[in-house]
């Protein structure tokens, strides 16, 4: 199992590394670090998340569930400035590189752990997650964590999830659907990924 699944000390100045890529139509710098998701490139699935995902409205309270070194919570960021936007990951040096990374270009991004996410929310909900969520972590782990965080939306919110098709995303639609009892729709294919649509 990969490492960024699991805590992990912020890197040294000398073990952080630059890459330039786009996003939000931008060309940027950021900075990453071994040790965290897709440590080297923008991971595939989110860039088909990232280029198939419904706009973002322009302001509301948005998350990113599993926010590696923060490609997903910086679009966010980029696009709708008005937001309030979480990132949220168990990774400690994941969450350094996205505080990093959104200070670099300017974002007012709130960077957390799960449970002092689920604190600095309160009884707010939720009116968009994007993740690509870890279907590494195994079956019982994801269920309990989209368990937390899909029951969050708000009545007109909702959740685009990247899933590989080989890695269970039309299990994960039906799980969705017939557990917690919202609306899962498969919106977009692209690649060997699916984008699941997640409203009330």
């Amino acid at each position: 199992m990969s490492d960024h699944y699991f805590s992990a000390s912020p890197a040294s100045a000398g073990e952080r590394r630059e890459v330039s890529l786009t996003l939000a139509g931008r060309p940027v710098s950021i900075e990453t670090a071994g040790g965290v998701f897709s440590a080297d490139r923008l991971d595939p699935g989110t860039a088909v998340l990232l280029d198939h995902a419904a706009p973002p409205p322009p302001t509301g309270t948005f998350l990113d569930l599993g926010c590696g070194w923060g490609p997903i919570a910086l679009t966010l960021g980029l696009l709708a400035p008005g937001a309030r936007v979480l990132a949220v990951d168990v990774n400690e040096r994941a969450r350094d590189l996205t505080a990093r990374n959104a200070a670099r270009l300017g974002l007012r991004i709130e960077v957390h752990e799960p449970e002092s996410a689920l604190a600095a929310l309160g009884d707010s909900p939720l009116d968009l997650i994007w993740s690509n969520p870890p279907i590494r972590i195994g079956k019982d782990a994801l269920h309990t964590l989209l368990s937390t965080w899909l029951p969050r939306l708000a009545p007109d919110g909702r959740a685009e999830l990247v899933v590989a098709k080989n890695l269970g995303s039309d299990s994960l639609q039906r799980w969705i659907a017939s557990e917690l009892g919202l609306t899962c729709e498969r919106t977009a294919s692209s690649k060997g990924f699916r984008i699941l649509t997640v409203t009330r």
